[in-house]
């Protein structure tokens, strides 16, 4: 398993994987070095965040391996057709599986999601638009939906 870490706007991020995929993008809550050297297993990945962040890139073209359930994983499948500047609930998710009453289980799998931004899970809001629960701090899915959002609030001053 190669690992690397980038600086981005929203912090220091450890992208691991190898060969088979992308396993991992976490962002950290702390100062790291950013790595010298990526991983040529790495490089795309990192390459492509770094469009995403810099507002050229709107979707991700990486071969990705995440751990986790079979449940969890069609999970992190249907948060990746959220579609670039929209938002869904976690109810409008649990709806799509056809039971309302999944609803704890489709946020338990996103909080779980090891993909920072790639299985965009920031995308998913409480049922009355409110920002709830984020891995990464609120403060980050905040900028991460002010990021993608067509109608960009401009300073006056």
């Amino acid at each position: 398993m190669k690992s690397c870490i980038i600086n981005t706007p929203l912090g220091f991020t450890r992208i691991e994987g190898d060969l088979d995929g992308i396993t991992t993008v976490t962002v950290l809550d702390s100062n790291e070095n950013p790595t010298d050297i990526i991983p040529i297993e790495l490089e795309d990945c990192a390459y492509q965040l770094q469009e995403y962040f810099q507002g050229i890139r709107k979707n991700f073209n990486l071969k990705l391996n995440p751990q986790g359930t079979p449940f969890q994983k069609k999970i992190w499948a249907m948060l990746q057709n959220i579609p670039y500047g929209k938002t869904v609930s976690y109810l409008d998710l649990a709806k799509q599986l056809g039971d309302v009453k999944t609803i704890r289980a489709v946020a338990n799998a996103n909080a779980k999601n090891p993909l920072w931004i790639i299985v965009p899970c920031h995308r998913v809001i409480g049922t009355d638009g409110s920002l709830t629960g984020y891995a990464g701090g609120l403060h980050r899915k905040e900028w991460l939906l002010n990021h993608e959002s067509p109608y960009k609030q401009q300073s006056l001053f």
